[in-house]
């Protein structure tokens, strides 16, 4: 059920961050103001709605279901860590803390970023098939 859910929710992932955020979010979500706030968790939200939807079509195509409890964990989950990654400052000081100042200055931040994200979606993927 694990590598399911996975498939399910990283499908999400891409959707929620590539063809449904917005220049307005992308461009925003990291600032340091209530508009940024304002886009971070409206693009964390937009990945919560898009992976319940996920779980939903999973649970009645496959047939198997965590539960609601279970269910709302993880995409609280998923929104809250997707929110604090997006502020970016977490990326950065992990590259800096990894000594990664030449890549981040040539891209390597978005792949940090996605690599961040993509455990965080383990962590739900894993909650779920053991609960």
């Amino acid at each position: 059920m694990f590598a399911e859910l996975f498939v399910l929710l990283y499908a999400a992932h891409l959707a929620a961050d590539y063809p449904l955020q917005t220049d307005h979010q992308a461009g925003h979500k990291a600032d340091c103001s209530t508009a940024g706030w304002r886009a971070n968790l409206a693009h964390a939200g937009t990945h919560v709605g898009v992976c319940a939807l996920a779980l939903l079509v999973g649970a009645a195509v496959l047939g198997d279901s965590a539960g609601i409890p279970a269910s709302v964990a993880a995409l609280v989950w998923i929104g809250a860590t997707h929110a604090v990654i997006d502020r970016r400052w977490p990326v950065a000081r992990w590259m800096r803390f990894a000594r990664q100042a030449g890549w981040a200055q040539h891209g390597g931040a978005a792949h940090v970023d996605q690599t961040a994200h993509v455990l965080a979606l383990v962590v739900a993927a894993l909650f779920l098939a053991a609960v």
